[in-house]
């Protein structure tokens, strides 16, 4: 069955300021090529089929990329999980790999992803500290809690740390998921609509283990990666990127970077 992905892509991005005024976060021109274009290619390079974005702010600025678009019409007042939800046609076919509009990553943590049973599996980052040292002045206050079983499947997800050592590493904002995973989802976010509870990423993996005691995998992040939120992460994370561009023999040139492939057999 093909392998499809999708760009979670409809947030505003006000962090990163005058650089989303007009575009959102993942066609922010990074060191010569767009995140877009990294994710395409990483993706592409993982024999990823079809790629789809979620779109939301500035939709218009993806018309024209060869990329199928989903629209999250209520992307201003709407959850990340809501964006998903606007892809629920490609999250019932087949196995899909989803990821968060401001990470870039490589092929082979796409590959971990599908070749680890399982129809919810997360990638996640083992090394953390490292990148949160550079990126904030106390890692624990971004931070969230990440536990893993000796089987390497998820216990705790999503909350505030007190200390490292409740936290095994750092979820990415890149996951695989099958029918059956998105069917628990959608499960656990009506659960969390009749509650009241939180209903964003993190918060509705932790209520799938918790509530239905579901097994979730992880997988290790391999080799370079990055998370862009706000403008004080371009200096620390331009090191990641030109080692991913590397890996990924993307050309970069000037201000417009790449152009990603065409997506087949989609309109």
């Amino acid at each position: 069955m093909p392998l499809n992905a999708v760009i979670l892509s409809a947030g505003r991005g006000s962090r990163m300021g005058a650089r989303t005024a007009d575009r959102p976060k993942c066609l922010m021109e990074i060191g010569g090529a767009r995140l877009l274009d990294r994710q395409v290619a990483a993706l592409r390079a993982a024999s990823v089929h079809d790629i789809a974005v979620v779109t939301g702010w500035q939709a218009q600025a993806f018309d024209g990329r060869g990329l199928t678009l989903f629209h999250n019409a209520r992307w201003s007042t709407s959850d990340m999980t809501d964006s998903l939800a606007c892809a629920e046609d490609w999250l019932c076919e087949g196995p899909t790999i989803v990821c968060y509009g401001d990470i870039v990553f490589t092929p082979a943590t796409v590959n971990a992803l599908v070749s680890q049973p399982g129809d919810i599996v997360l990638a996640y980052d083992p090394h953390w500290s490292t990148m949160w040292s550079q990126r904030f002045a106390d890692p624990l206050e971004d931070a969230e809690t990440f536990r893993l079983r000796e089987d390497a499947t998820v216990s705790d997800i999503g909350g505030q740390p007190v200390t490292v050592g409740e936290v095994q590493g750092q979820y990415m904002g890149l996951f695989k998921t099958e029918p059956a995973g998105w069917r628990r989802i959608q499960a656990a976010l009506r659960t969390a609509d009749s509650t009241g509870s939180r209903r964003d990423m993190t918060a509705i993996l932790a209520a799938l283990i918790r509530q239905q005691h579901a097994r979730i995998p992880a997988v290790a992040n391999q080799g370079p990666w990055y998370e862009f939120d706000s403008p004080t992460d371009l200096e620390p994370g331009t090191a990641s990127l030109a080692e991913l561009d590397r890996l990924l023999h993307l050309e970069t040139h000037g201000a417009h970077g790449t152009s990603p492939s065409p997506a087949r057999g989609r309109s």
